[in-house]
């Protein structure tokens, strides 16, 4: 399966993400929320593999932006798909499929344990 890394390109997170797998010589393909939008299939298989709250940023300025009612609305997996369909940048980045179990965020080291030091 091809690896695909869903974000938005000015996000820090994202461009280092993609810097490391680029660098480490990882085929994939970059989707951006904010041109592309994101399929709601493709965020409910997200839902099925992980927990709701690891998907939504509530550190984030978009959640913090948020009205409490719609916080407080926000309570298990078919709140978060509705929010997340509504708002990408909900979403904590980089999210990258395709690969094993998806994940969610970046470090190198997490990185380096799931690929290893090259493709």
């Amino acid at each position: 399966m091809t690896k695909t890394l869903y974000g938005i390109p000015n996000c820090d997170t994202v461009k280092k993400a993609r810097t490391w797998l680029a660098e480490h010589g990882h085929d994939f393909t970059f989707h951006d929320f904010k041109k592309q939008g994101l399929e709601r299939e493709t965020a409910a298989r997200w839902l099925e593999q992980l927990d709701w709250e690891t998907l939504v940023n509530r550190k984030g300025t978009t959640w913090r932006n948020l009205s409490d009612e719609r916080k407080a609305a926000i309570v298990d997996k078919a709140s978060a798909l509705e929010l997340m369909l509504e708002n990408t940048s909900v979403i904590k980045r980089p999210v990258l499929e395709g690969s094993g179990p998806l994940s969610v965020g970046f470090s190198p080291d997490a990185y380096t344990s799931k690929f290893g030091s090259a493709a």
